[in-house]
């Protein structure tokens, strides 16, 4: 890249400031879109820490769009590595528990492929930005790195003046831009220009993160899974190291250490600053093995947030990533959530760029993705808040070593009082099944906003399951996700999803065999408004046969309706069946949606 000097103005339509999970998407999704920019970021390069890790099936989805999913998948650790999470007094030595986890329950199976054509991965943030920015900078982006973010002014509502540095050479320069895209992370420079509120709620204190190598292969052998809470009841504990969560990075070789300090303990950050030597001491005293050698990577501290931002865009300007919702780690909703707004905003900028849809179809980036923001941070910190149970149960949340013993001992008590404590301990970890098994949370958005037609609904949309961080929610109502079903075609090829034939940057129209005229209605509309629309028929002898019934099962329209999905595969409208003059009143929904 040619070097910028001093006070130049560099001129791009679409400016995204940040390049992780954030930035790095929208750029990759915005190139799909034949859409270029330039995308900056103040570090040196991508990720050198694993932070974000689980890829949820949402979040793969998304990827799955633009060709990117074989890729990721390549990459990450797959399900049968990440069949548990465990509870134990070291790696080596005693387990307490165990829980199925990330899709593995044999209970939930079902579930889980109903949802989705995709599974979870475990796929580090380290190998995930790079993939991302690859793909967006073969897509025609201009990456950035070392420049960072200053400040910005609008001379006009459609052009944004943004001042950068260049932290190589200390040169500062303009960029102007038609959009600017805020995914800086949780100290986001631009939300603070744009003095958005941030909605916070008490952090719940601060964590020690150890990124190390040490091997623990013959450990996990009959010990498989990707999380594990270490703790010693029976032992005294350094402030900054109360307990483990061990989480793997590379199976199984690359670990991070997380250490969590006592929650009652009013802990400083000079408090989780222990030395390479106290941290490498107890990192072997909890994998139980003296004799594994171990090596510190990277130490870092980060602050147990629950945070979001009361709105996410500003006319042209649009934050989102960890710029807008901060929070812990559990529920692995990050990274996904990242994915997702990316997802939502890049059609709608494509769309209003392209003169498709009118500028109001942005309003709905906001009014749809803030309140998932708030869902997740919620749910993300209640994830933590959920292991208090069996904490308590084993004695964890006794400051005293001699309570923590005698709390302990009571487990082996063959009476009554042994009976209760093996009984709560039980009641805690299943408590916890919330964060491994929150099928609900990652899948059961509902979007309302103008970019949903729902007006022709009989009734409202039926209520959440009873337990809607788990149970997903399976329906074809405006606002909701496309449902997953397995097609094929009449001479029988590879079975692919619903969800592949719709999005890829279009408007999708599913009917029935019945239903021939919805696919001369999307064909016609589509020429009058220059907007494309794929219409399918799924069924009997249609384009694809619907071979397990399953979306016969799950499209809650007559064989003769129709539903529609936007181009990021959420249903914007349905007929229940046939109506005269459909295409007039497809038409008539589309231009409703798109602002026209």
């Amino acid at each position: 890249m040619a070097s910028t000097t001093e006070g130049e103005t560099v001129k791009t339509e679409l400016l995204i400031v940040g390049a992780g999970p954030a930035g790095a998407s929208l750029a990759c999704f915005l190139a799909s879109h034949g859409l270029k920019g330039i995308m900056i970021a103040a570090t040196s390069g991508t990720s050198e820490t694993p932070r974000a890790h689980i890829t949820n099936m949402a979040g793969l989805e998304t990827l799955r769009d633009i060709g990117l999913d074989e890729q990721c998948i390549q990459a990450a650790t797959h399900g049968e590595n990440m069949v548990h999470t465990r509870w134990c007094n070291t790696m080596a030595g005693e387990e307490y528990a165990r829980i199925y986890s990330w899709g593995n329950d044999p209970a939930r199976k079902g579930d889980y492929e109903a949802a989705s054509p995709c599974d979870h991965v475990d796929l580090p943030q380290t190998e995930l930005e790079p993939i991302l920015t690859r793909r967006a900078i073969h897509g025609g982006w201009t990456m950035r790195f070392n420049t960072e973010f200053v400040r910005f002014s609008r001379p006009s509502p459609d052009v944004v003046i943004s001042e950068v540095r260049d932290r190589v050479t200390n040169h500062t320069y303009k960029i102007q831009s038609r959009f600017l895209f805020g995914c800086d992370g949780a100290r986001s420079q631009v939300v603070r220009e744009l003095k958005i509120p941030l909605i916070k709620k008490p952090g719940q204190g601060l964590a020690l993160n150890v990124l190390a190598k040490v091997d623990l292969s013959k450990v996990v052998e009959n010990r498989m899974g990707n999380l594990h809470w270490v703790f010693r009841p029976e032992r005294e504990y350094p402030i900054w190291g109360w307990s483990l969560v061990l989480r793997m990075v590379r199976p199984w070789k690359e670990w991070m250490f997380i250490f969590l300090p006592p929650p009652w303990a009013d802990v400083t950050v000079d408090a989780m600053n222990p030395t390479h030597e106290e941290c490498i001491a107890r990192i072997k005293e909890l994998i139980g093995d003296d004799s594994l050698p171990v090596e510190i990577m990277d130490m870092s501290k980060w602050w147990i947030n629950e945070t979001v931002a009361e709105y996410y865009s500003d006319g042209n300007i649009f934050c989102f990533g960890d710029a807008t919702h901060r929070h812990p780690p559990f529920n692995g909703l990050g990274s996904n959530t990242c994915l997702q707004d990316a997802f939502n905003l890049a059609w709608k900028i494509s769309y209003v760029m392209s003169g498709r849809a009118g500028p109001e179809l942005l309003d709905s980036f906001n009014v749809e993705r803030q309140p998932v923001g708030v869902d997740v941070i919620t749910r993300a910190n209640q994830g933590l808040r959920d292991h208090a149970l069996w904490l308590e149960a084993i004695g964890m949340m006794e400051d005293d070593v001699e309570k923590r013993k005698k709390i302990l001992a009571e487990f082996d008590d063959p009476g009554e009082k042994g009976k209760r404590k093996r009984e709560a301990f039980q009641k805690g970890i299943e408590n916890t099944a919330t964060e491994f098994h929150g099928l609900g949370i990652e899948m059961n958005q509902r979007y309302f906003s103008k970019a949903v037609y729902a007006a022709d609904e009989p009734s409202p949309m039926p209520p959440p399951p009873e337990d809607k961080v788990r149970e997903h929610q399976i329906t074809t109502y405006p606002g909701k996700r496309l449902p997953h079903a397995w097609l094929n075609t009449r001479l029988p090829g590879k079975p692919f999803s619903t969800i592949d034939l719709a999005g890829h940057g279009c408007f999708c129209l599913f009917t029935g065999p019945s239903g021939m005229a919805w696919k001369d209605a999307a064909s016609n509309v589509s020429k009058r408004l220059g907007v494309e629309i794929r219409a399918y028929n799924i069924g009997w002898k249609g384009d694809y046969e619907d071979v397990y019934f399953d979306w016969a099962r799950r499209r809650e329209v007559d064989e003769d309706g129709c539903v529609l999905a936007r181009p990021d595969r959420f249903v914007a409208w349905r007929s229940k069946s046939m109506i005269r003059n459909c295409d007039v009143k497809l038409e008539q929904v589309m231009k409703s949606i798109l602002a026209l």
